[in-house]
């Protein structure tokens, strides 16, 4: 099954979106066909509790739930908003054991391993197609065999969640009118609880961008970061994102030039950092098997595992 990965270690049910992009409809048909060869196997045997680690949709929860419901009396999800360094927090979410009680959190040593956690901020000034990028790494990360676990959000209150570009695919009129409707202030509080929700994720892959100026609420929330992309239209726009990223003492990895207008991509050189000009980073696009995408989705596996 590519389209949704199923493997149980000990309690914890690791999962996560395969290499295969695919509807909701059969991702979920092949989810209910993996727990029922699963419990049919006895490799799913029942018990008190399950913990679930991994992306989840929507859709995923329901027969996850629906499943494994019947054979566990308490089922925990991962949240990588509120975990620890070393530490992964699960909370709670079904219970009819007395030992658990929904909204409880339960704390787990993570195992060591050897990974460095990489917290990659996609930066740069308005309409370089921050959002688009993305969403394009994201595809990219989930398309590269056994690499590690990766998070995806949007650290701007302009309602571009790690939703919409599927979600314009799809329908670009309900994305518009969703986005118009979760569109935010950036305020102080915004950016205060937006740094502390990139210092508590702890994948080993996290990847967020920001709005587009350089701001003191984009300074809180980007020292929280270990690397950093930065996206521009011109050569001129280069400087004040590196002087930025050299203070909060962010390692730029790649410089992404983004022509809406041009015709053809290019990776100009990859040492010391990536350099590319990518073109028609357009949102509900897919941009996963971009050069300069698939050259970061690479570096970013390659640093994350050490080499």
């Amino acid at each position: 099954m590519n389209t949704y990965y199923i493997k149980l270690q000990g309690d914890i049910l690791k999962v996560g979106f395969g290499s295969t992009l695919a509807t909701g409809d059969r991702i979920v048909r092949d989810v209910a066909a993996k727990l029922d060869e699963m419990i049919t196997t006895g490799e799913l045997p029942g018990g008190n509790l399950i913990k679930i680690n991994g992306r989840v949709s929507v859709l995923v929860s329901q027969v996850l739930a629906d499943k494994l419901g019947k054979l566990y009396d308490a089922i925990a999800l991962l949240d990588p908003k509120i975990g620890d360094p070393g530490i992964d927090r699960y909370v709670v979410t079904i219970s009819r054991h007395p030992q658990y009680q929904v909204g409880d959190i339960l704390d787990m040593v993570r195992e060591s391993q050897a990974q460095s956690n990489l917290k990659v901020v996609l930066c740069g000034f308005a309409n370089t197609g921050k959002t688009c990028f993305r969403e394009g790494l994201k595809q990219a990360l989930l398309q590269i065999p056994d690499a590690p676990e990766s998070y995806f959000i949007s650290g701007c209150p302009d309602g571009d969640g790690s939703w919409y570009s599927e979600t314009a695919r799809r329908d670009p009129d309900l994305a518009t009118e969703l986005k118009a409707r979760y569109k935010a202030g950036f305020s102080p509080e915004f950016a205060k609880l937006k740094a502390q929700e990139v210092r508590g994720i702890n994948t080993p892959i996290f990847v967020f961008d920001i709005g587009g100026r350089i701001s003191d609420a984009n300074r809180l929330i980007m020292k929280e970061a270990t690397h950093a992309v930065i996206l521009v239209k011109d050569e001129s726009e280069i400087a004040p994102w590196e002087k930025l990223c050299d203070e909060l003492r962010l390692q730029v990895i790649a410089i992404v030039f983004s022509d809406f207008l041009g015709n053809n991509d290019v990776v100009e050189s990859e040492t010391p950092i990536l350099r590319s000009r990518i073109h028609r980073l357009q949102r509900g696009e897919d941009v996963s098997q971009r050069p300069i995408i698939q050259a970061l989705a690479r570096l970013l596996v390659g640093l994350s595992k050490g080499e």
